[in-house]
C-alpha cells in the first residue's frame, strides 16, 4: 500500500532535490503538441490531441498529469509513421473534472465512449503508470465476451503498458497535489537522471498542476474503496492481443518486478528495459521508447 502511494505522492512533494542550474529541456511545451481539439463525451468536453497519418495509436497519460506532460516528447516523432491521438483524461489536463468519485471504471467508461464517437476502431492502445492500469483494464474488457452490441467496447489492436500502475492501491486518504512550488520539485523522483529537473522545468510543473486545477480528482480517487477490486493482477490472462511492456530500470516508483509480472502473466507479452531511466520513458528517454514502440508494431 504505502509503495504504490509513492505512485501519486512522491512525485509531487516527497523528495525535494538541489536544483540543477542548467537550461530546461526535457518538459515538453505546448507548441511540442498539435492543436488541441475538443470531443463532448457523457456530456463532458475532452481536450485530445491529433497527428499524423497512418496505423492507430491512442495514449492514455498517468495520474495527475496530462498528454503534454508524458506524451508530449514522443507525439510528432511517432505521427510521421501513424496517426496519434492523446487525449486529457477526463479529471485532468484540460478536460472537464465532474465532481464524482473516480475510479478505473470512470477512465475505462470515458476511454470507450471517446473512442467510439471518433469511431476509433483499429488502434494500439498505450497507457502510461496510472494509464497503464486503466488499459490494461479495458482491454480486460474489450475482450470479454459480454463485450457486444452498438455500445461494446472498439477492441484494440494491440497493447503497450509503459510503467504500469495496478497491482496495489493506495491508502485512503491521501494528500497527492503538490501543495508550493517547494512540494513540486519532488517530480524529481520520477526521473533517474536527477539534473533534468532544474529550477525552470519546476516552476513550469507547478504551473501545469495549478492550470490543470485538477487535485480534487486525486483526492476523490485515492479515497475510493472500490479501487481494491480494479487491480489487474488475476485478471491479466484474459489480454489476448499482442502486448509490449516498457519500464525503465531505474523506475523509484514502481520496480522492474512489477513490469516482469506483467510480461509474465500476459500470453506471449514482450517486455523492453529501458537502462538508467525513471518512471516515464516516453518523457525521459523519448528515443529509446519510439524505438521499442516502432519495432514491435511493425
Amino acid at each position: 500500500m504505502i509503495r504504490f502511494f509513492l505512485i501519486f505522492a512522491a512525485a509531487f512533494f516527497v523528495s525535494l532535490p538541489v536544483l540543477s542550474q542548467q537550461p530546461a529541456s526535457v518538459l515538453p511545451r505546448p507548441s511540442d503538441l498539435p492543436a488541441p481539439q475538443t470531443a463532448t463525451v457523457f456530456g463532458q468536453h475532452i481536450v485530445y490531441y491529433e497527428a499524423g497519418e497512418g496505423p492507430t495509436i491512442v495514449l492514455v497519460h498517468g495520474f495527475g498529469s496530462q498528454a503534454l506532460f508524458d506524451w508530449g516528447r514522443v507525439i510528432k516523432p511517432l505521427a510521421r509513421n501513424h496517426r496519434v491521438v492523446a487525449l486529457d483524461q477526463i479529471g485532468f489536463g484540460h478536460s472537464d473534472k465532474p465532481f464524482i468519485n473516480y475510479r478505473i471504471q470512470t477512465f475505462v467508461d470515458f476511454l470507450g465512449e471517446f473512442l467510439r464517437i471518433k469511431d476509433i476502431r483499429h488502434f494500439s492502445l498505450a497507457g502510461e503508470s496510472l494509464g497503464g492500469w486503466i488499459v490494461a483494464n479495458y482491454a480486460i474488457q474489450a475482450m470479454s465476451p459480454s463485450n457486444k452490441g452498438p455500445f461494446a467496447l472498439p477492441v484494440p489492436d494491440r497493447l503497450i503498458l509503459e510503467d504500469a500502475a495496478g497491482h496495489a492501491v493506495p491508502p485512503r486518504g491521501a494528500v497527492v497535489a503538490p501543495a508550493s512550488l517547494q512540494d513540486s520539485a519532488g517530480v524529481a523522483i520520477v526521473f533517474h537522471d536527477k539534473s533534468l529537473v532544474n529550477e525552470d522545468f519546476v516552476r513550469r510543473n507547478w504551473e501545469l498542476k495549478m492550470e490543470a486545477n485538477d487535485g480534487e480528482t486525486q483526492r476523490l480517487f485515492v479515497d475510493n474503496p472500490s479501487l481494491a477490486s480494479e487491480l489487474v493482477t488475476g485478471k491479466l490472462g484474459a489480454i489476448g492481443i499482442p502486448t509490449l511492456v516498457v519500464w525503465g530500470g531505474d523506475d523509484q516508483l514502481l520496480p522492474v518486478a512489477d513490469g516482469r509480472d506483467y510480461a509474465a502473466k500476459i500470453p506471449h507479452a514482450k517486455l523492453v528495459i529501458v537502462a538508467n531511466c525513471g518512471h516515464a520513458p516516453s518523457l525521459e528517454k523519448p528515443d529509446d521508447f519510439i524505438a521499442a514502440l516502432e519495432e514491435f508494431l511493425r
